[in-house]
């Protein structure tokens, strides 16, 4: 077995549930096809080489969401394919599942052997996704193509098309809310918030492309896969691009936090610490992913201030030094914030992270303030009996300089990791 993070012991049983029922659905559609026989071999092996190809290409979006544009627009293609240069095409969801699977796997392999093994949940994901959309659509395929072929009513075909788009689409959906509120500690309203958001632009242009795929082919046959491919291969250098920014920007943000660290203004792992549990107890309370990216940034930062210190405060604890003084130090961090000129939410965050909870400071700035005197108290122990001692001392203080319900979010954060820090 390949060591990497998302070797089978890191799995839960929701992800293992989701790779055993994807596994079911390929061994029986690659088990019929090969009975049977595949039904017009060279569009099968077309579509599959694209599915391949989008495979090889496929990229992490934020929040670590491993996605393949082209893919799943040409297992969309597919599956929605009611002839293909006015021949019928009369391939069943069975083989649309083994063609699927087949191309995935081939497009995993250069990964797989370069020692980027594929995150094996999203793979099952996507194949489900596919596979649910074939069941519902290609039992309809027959009759769809009478009617354009007899008829020429394309609208109510286009109708039936979207609409079972839009199902798979949404079951996907829910399925990815379900996966990552279990694993991101979030509520499930919160999580299926989140995956619409990111799914919506992305998901709106992959059916877009994977529909007109579809149709295209009733004209341009197999040249249609040509002209789709190179627009979709663009699209997905596009959002790699976007991908890699981002990383590269949270990457310069903590790159820039260490900076207190290394002069000796804080102690170390303390910008990190802040920022673990400030995003947990973000979640906690039912931030969504935008706000928890500003919070990250924000607590990351939230003590860059006390570079303007001429002496530093003793182990950088700002919650043991005076408030004027501590308010002064986040009103000098936000103004080196601002500078970027992109960051002027965050900045905000960080101004008002000292601010009493009668000024009604944003909630992202109540939920550093805290997350900052807990770690300021407890100075990177694990003890439980000093966490709950530094507990107690944010609840005396709770109402006039913590938010109550902040404090009893980092409780039950504090609560839950206390095993893992066991370990």
């Amino acid at each position: 077995m390949i060591d990497s993070p998302r070797s089978w012991q890191g799995l839960d049983s929701g992800q293992l549930l989701l790779i055993c029922a994807a596994g079911l659905v390929t061994v029986a559609g690659v088990a019929h096809t090969a009975a049977v026989g595949l039904h017009d071999a060279s569009v099968a092996v077309g579509f599959g080489a694209l599915i391949a190809t989008g495979e090889l290409a496929r990229l992490t979006m934020p929040g670590n969401r491993e996605v393949a544009p082209i893919s799943t627009a040409a297992a969309l293609g597919y599956t929605l394919l009611l002839d293909m240069g006015g021949r019928q095409a009369q391939h069943s969801a069975l083989q649309v599942v083994a063609v699927l699977a087949v191309g995935m796997i081939a497009g995993a392999l250069p990964h797989l052997a370069v020692g980027r093994p594929p995150r094996l949940d999203a793979m099952a994901r996507r194949l489900l996704t596919g596979a649910l959309l074939a069941f519902a659509f290609r039992p309809l395929a027959e009759p769809l193509y009478e009617m354009t072929s007899h008829s020429d009513q394309w609208t109510p075909v286009l109708g039936v098309m979207a609409a079972m788009i839009l199902l798979a689409l949404l079951c996907d959906i829910v399925v990815a809310a379900l996966l990552r509120a279990d694993q991101v500690r979030t509520a499930f309203p919160v999580a299926v918030r989140d995956e619409l958001r990111m799914a919506a632009p992305l998901g709106a242009a992959v059916a877009a492309s994977g529909l007109l795929l579809a149709l295209a082919a009733h004209s341009m046959d197999m040249a249609a896969l040509l002209v789709f491919a190179a627009p979709l291969l663009v699209t997905q250098v596009a959002f790699r691009k976007y991908a890699g920014i981002r990383a590269t920007y949270l990457q310069t943000v903590r790159a820039l936090a260490r900076v207190t660290e290394v002069g000796g203004y804080v102690e170390p792992g303390h910008s990190r610490r802040v920022s673990r549990l400030s995003v947990a107890v973000g979640r906690e309370m039912g931030l969504a992913e935008p706000e928890l990216l500003e919070l990250e940034y924000a607590a990351l930062m939230h003590d860059i201030g006390q570079l303007s210190l001429r002496d530093p405060i003793p182990g950088g604890a700002t919650v043991l030094t005076d408030p004027a003084q501590a308010r002064r130090i986040a009103e000098l961090g936000a103004e080196v914030i601002k500078q970027t000129g992109v960051l002027d939410r965050v900045a905000e965050i960080v101004r008002r992270q000292c601010d009493p909870v009668a000024e009604g400071p944003p909630l992202a700035s109540r939920i550093i303030k805290v997350a900052n005197g807990y770690d300021d108290l407890m100075g990177g122990s694990t003890d439980r009996d000093r966490a709950g001692a530094a507990l107690e001392r944010l609840r005396l203080a709770a109402g006039t300089e913590y938010d109550p319900a902040v404090v009893e979010a980092m409780a039950r954060v504090v609560d839950r990791l206390a095993p893992l820090h066991r370990l």
